[in-house]
């Protein structure tokens, strides 16, 4: 790879050939989610992991606390694109800046930020394929304590179509052209774990890409050849229309990330999920396979 790709991904080697890129912006941006069953988990912040260790030169962002709407009830949900980019702006992040962002476990986080400025029309962002645990087992550097960068100013607009609300999920039920994508686990899926959120099964009619099968066993993505049949079995790149959706927004970047890298000209993350749909008891749900 000579230069930033813009379907999602960068590559270690890629990021260590340019942390010394005045314009590159690299963000840690953990989160951790700390079960108890039946409820779906519980929010913390993976700064303690920051600071005990972090790719050279980056910052932190808080997704939980700084990048989510605090008027919304549901957890990590799209806040106003103003203050999304007057957020992104005080952390450093310009015009001209390229964006990587990683995380210490799933890379889930890390699309979820990468999807985030997609919808708002920031190309010029990606994933680092593998994440810190890549990074630290190539034997890269990492250091301690905290970095941040300069403050810039930036300007944002939505993206029309990145984002689907519960009444377009609900108009995609039993609609030909859009297929509806769980990203959860099969077992989540099937209504058969014990995790749920509120309801147990899934959105009626939606069909089921795990993000874990999405990634190699060392945590990358697996190649598009491989992640291209995953989703041809579900319909999902024969049809004009993908609704990704998960538990809470998060875990179906992931599958959207996917989705763009294979091509699909038109991928949208439902935000509120099941955190918002199992909540309404009219909204139709499904168990099994």
């Amino acid at each position: 790879m000579t230069d930033f790709d813009r379907r999602g991904l960068v590559p270690t080697d890629w990021l260590a050939a340019n942390l010394a890129d005045p314009n590159l912006r690299i963000f840690d941006v953990t989160v951790h989610l700390r079960p108890p069953p039946p409820a779906p988990y519980r929010i913390e912040s993976g700064r303690a992991d920051y600071e005990a260790g972090h790719i050279p030169g980056a910052g932190f962002l808080d997704l939980g606390r700084d990048l989510s709407d605090p008027a919304s009830p549901l957890p990590f949900t799209m806040p106003p694109v103003e203050a999304f980019a007057r957020a992104m702006g005080e952390a450093g992040v310009g015009p001209g800046s390229r964006v990587v962002a990683y995380s210490t476990t799933t890379p889930m986080w890390a699309t979820r930020l990468w999807w985030m400025l997609r919808a708002c029309g920031f190309e010029a962002a990606a994933v680092l394929d593998g994440g810190l645990a890549k990074w630290k087992a190539e034997g890269r550097p990492v250091e301690t304590g905290e970095r941040r960068y300069p403050r810039a100013a930036l300007s944002l607009s939505a993206h029309s179509g990145a984002w689907a609300d519960q009444a377009a999920v609900l108009a995609a039920v039993g609609d030909g052209e859009v297929c509806t994508l769980n990203a959860l686990s099969p077992s989540v899926h099937r209504g058969e774990a014990d995790t749920n959120y509120g309801r147990k099964g899934h959105i009626a009619g939606s069909r089921n890409v795990p993000y874990a099968a999405l990634l190699k066993p060392d945590g990358t993505f697996r190649d598009d050849a491989e992640l291209a049949p995953l989703f041809e079995a579900v319909g999902a790149l024969s049809r004009p229309r993908v609704i990704c959706y998960c538990g809470g927004g998060i875990s179906a970047t992931m599958d959207a990330l996917a989705l763009v890298r294979l091509g699909h000209p038109h991928v949208s993350v439902y935000d509120g999920s099941m955190s918002e749909w199992s909540r309404d008891p009219t909204m139709p749900m499904e168990m099994g396979g």
